[in-house]
């Protein structure tokens, strides 16, 4: 799956879940253009659209984690997290460091390509 964040596209390999293959199915549809916002100084989160699968487990979040909270929100960690969430997948490639300054601060408009 890519990520496309402003004028850079990330590569992120999905889990090997219900939810993830959820989410790819619906990505095989089209495009999902997602707004995100800061939430706890750790994450971006924004509206699906749609509700997917759960598969809520005790997980600690790192850097590039994509979770899927409360079934309905898609959820990219720039910093780390330890809550009862659904694993979606993970970006790969690219820092902490990097990963925050790509998602900058305030709200951004993501773009998720099969």
């Amino acid at each position: 799956m890519q990520i496309r964040i402003g004028d850079r596209t990330l590569t992120a390999k999905l889990a090997d879940n219900s939810s993830a293959r959820a989410l790819k199915d619906l990505l095989s549809q089209g495009p999902v253009t997602i707004a995100m916002s800061d939430y706890a100084s750790m994450e971006k989160v924004g509206n699906l659209g749609t509700t997917l699968p759960t598969n809520d487990e005790q997980i600690s979040t790192a850097a590039g984690h994509l979770i899927l909270y409360q079934g309905d929100k898609f959820v990219i960690y720039y910093d780390t997290n330890s809550w009862s969430l659904t694993r979606l997948g993970w970006v790969e490639g690219v820092s902490a460091d990097e990963l925050k300054q790509i998602l900058g601060s305030g709200d951004v408009t993501v773009l998720e390509l099969p």
